[in-house]
């Protein structure tokens, strides 16, 4: 598999801060080097890591927070780990999940949450209602980049609420505009509701650029987890309509593939931790309105079941090598770069699903913030702010208000 790398030169604006770029670039190669080599010579010290099994492959900066997030899962889950979730019981179960799996942003620096935000409601897609958006880092004056959010949660769970600390962090770091957007969960909503929900948020985007202050070409979507998917199928959606142009894509441990789990089964020490197969085949479901995995899904609702990848955007694509995820996100980069689309895959072992969240101050959260920025700057043709790290290493938490 061959994988390009894309960049866009920067704009003259950005010359005096472009070698800092280049020689912090450097600094995250070598600290994802440097991460893989400990998790390599690490592999005798059972003191740093878990027990032996599938656990015991995790990367030792992460290992503390797995039981962590295995424990923030409803008893039913752990109590019956073969029993795959009936719709009557998941819509029982909704309210318990939502408030267990929701975001944890309190680790946020003060300075990036002092970034302007606003929520607000636009008109949705014909024939569907209204789609509540947050707006994140509008300013006076400019031209400047935007991303289009979608937040993670397995098409279940989530809101966009509680990722706007993260998102005031990027917005800060990449000087731009940022739109997360509020759209409709499963199973309340079966595809193609929350399609059209995002779909609507980039056309309000593209249509107030004068407003925002916002260069309409340089238009990116993003979205993590079930938020990468919602961002793949958005793209996908975008290219065959043809209205809107799409910058770029960025997308870290991406939901692509109903398959995955069902028809698909991963290896035993695959996607233990944080998001599993009955985890998967629960959100797909969920999703699709029929079992995950199925031989027909409607149309657009799958991007690993795209046929034609060509004119999609640049990529950026990160996922660990523990995660449920792996195989499907590798054969999705595969064949954006076979399809002659730039993509900059990034694979790092040890790493499990949610990482980010589960150890916001590790090393290799930080390294990965450190790439997306970098990433999705060239893409603007920009730099990042020269103080980003600052905005994107957590500090103490904040108390709970």
């Amino acid at each position: 598999m061959r994988l390009a790398r894309w960049a866009v030169q920067p704009s003259s604006s950005a010359a005096a801060l472009l070698k800092k770029t280049r020689r912090s670039a450097f600094s995250t190669i070598q600290t994802e080097r440097q991460s893989a080599m400990a998790f390599q010579s690490d592999a005798g010290n059972t003191k740093a890591r878990p027990p032996a099994g599938a656990d015991s492959l995790v990367h030792p900066e992460l290992a503390e927070a797995c039981q962590a997030l295995k424990d923030r899962d409803p008893a039913i889950l752990r109590s019956s780990p073969d029993h795959d979730v009936t719709a009557t019981e998941l819509s029982a179960l909704l309210p318990e999940l939502r408030r267990a799996w929701a975001a944890d942003t309190s680790h946020v620096p003060l300075v990036a949450r002092a970034v302007p935000f606003a929520y607000r409601l636009i008109p949705g897609s014909p024939g569907n209602p209204d789609v509540g958006i947050y707006i994140v880092g509008v300013g006076p004056g400019g031209s400047r980049p935007a991303i289009l959010h979608m937040h993670g949660g397995g098409f279940i769970v989530g809101s966009a609420a509680e990722y706007v600390p993260l998102l005031q962090a990027q917005a800060l770091a990449l000087d731009c505009v940022i739109v997360s957007v509020e759209y409709r969960l499963a199973p309340e909503t079966r595809y193609p509701g929350s399609l059209e929900d995002n779909y609507a948020a980039l056309r309000w985007l593209y249509t107030s650029c004068e407003e925002l202050g916002v260069d309409r070409l340089r238009i990116a979507v993003q979205g993590e987890s079930a938020g990468g998917g919602h961002a793949a199928m958005l793209a996908i959606a975008a290219r065959d309509r043809g209205e809107i142009p799409i910058l770029f894509q960025c997308l870290t441990y991406p939901m692509l593939d109903d398959r995955t789990g069902s028809s698909k089964p991963a290896p035993a020490h695959i996607g233990t931790i944080c998001w599993t197969e009955k985890y998967n085949r629960m959100g797909w479901s969920a999703l699709l309105g029929m079992e995950a995995g199925s031989a027909a899904v409607p149309k657009g609702a799958v991007p690993a079941r795209l046929e034609d990848f060509s004119g999609l955007p640049p990529t950026f694509l990160w996922v660990g090598s523990i995660d449920l995820f792996v195989s499907e996100n590798l054969e999705y980069a595969h064949r954006l770069a076979e399809a002659g689309v730039p993509t900059e895959l990034h694979l790092l072992p040890g790493v499990y699903h949610g990482f980010d969240g589960a150890a916001p101050a590790s090393a290799v959260t930080l390294s990965y913030k450190t790439a997306l920025i970098q990433s999705m700057a060239r893409a603007f043709g920009t730099a990042p702010h020269s103080s980003y790290l600052e905005f994107i290493t957590p500090t103490n938490r904040v108390p709970s208000q």
